[in-house]
C-alpha cells in the first residue's frame, strides 16, 4: 500500500510541459526572378463534358476542367542577354560589334573590293568561254585541214599512176580528116 501514495505524483509529472520552442518567422524573401535559370512548366486546362466513366458504368461525371502538366519545368542552360551579371561574362559572339568611323570606312572598302572582284571574275569567265568557243573551232579546223591533205595526197599519188600509165603507152595512129577508109596496105 506505499505504493498508493505515489500514483497522484506520478500523473503531476506527467502533466509538466516541455518548453516550447520558439518560432520567429523570418521575413518573406523578395520575389526574384527565375525565368534566366530555369523554365517554367506549362500547363493546359482542358474543359470535359459530361461523360460515363469507363471503369463503372453506374457513375456519370459533369463537365469539369483538367489541368494537366504539359511540360515540367527544367534549367536553362543558354546564356541570357538580360543576365548582367559581372561574374558571369557575356558571349562574345553574340554581343553587337561596336561601330565607328574606322570601322564603317573598313567594312565599306572591304564592300568595294569584293563588288570590284565579281566584276572581274565574270569578265574572266567571259573571257574564259571566248576562249573555249575558238579552241573549239581551232580544233575543228585542225580536223578539217587534216582531211584536206589526205585528199590532195591521194589526188597526187593518182595523177601520178595516171601520167606513169601514160607515158607507157604506145604514140596514138594519126587520124585521118577523111570519112575514107584507111588504106589496107599502107604503112
Amino acid at each position: 500500500m506505499k505504493m498508493l501514495p505515489l500514483i497522484p505524483l506520478l500523473f503531476l509529472s506527467a502533466c509538466s510541459t516541455a518548453p516550447k520552442l520558439a518560432l520567429r518567422p523570418q521575413s518573406p524573401l523578395a520575389a526574384t526572378d527565375n525565368s534566366a535559370v530555369r523554365y517554367p512548366e506549362v500547363i493546359h486546362a482542358y474543359h470535359v463534358g459530361r461523360y460515363a466513366d469507363p471503369n463503372d458504368g453506374l457513375v456519370m461525371h459533369e463537365q469539369h476542367v483538367v489541368y494537366r502538366v504539359e511540360e515540367n519545368t527544367r534549367w536553362d542552360f543558354h546564356p541570357s542577354q538580360a543576365d548582367n551579371n559581372p561574374m558571369t561574362p557575356g558571349n562574345v559572339a553574340f554581343s553587337p560589334a561596336p561601330v565607328n568611323d574606322a570601322i564603317l570606312a573598313e567594312v565599306n572598302s572591304q564592300r568595294f573590293a569584293t563588288a570590284q572582284i565579281m566584276v572581274q571574275a565574270r569578265t574572266l569567265s567571259a573571257a574564259l568561254m571566248q576562249f573555249q568557243s575558238a579552241l573549239q573551232q581551232s580544233q575543228t579546223n585542225l580536223q578539217q585541214t587534216a582531211a584536206l591533205r589526205a585528199t590532195v595526197g591521194e589526188m597526187k599519188q593518182r595523177l601520178a599512176a595516171l601520167e606513169a600509165a601514160q607515158s607507157q603507152q604506145p604514140p596514138f595512129a594519126t587520124a585521118t580528116t577523111t570519112n575514107e577508109p584507111a588504106d589496107p596496105l599502107s604503112p
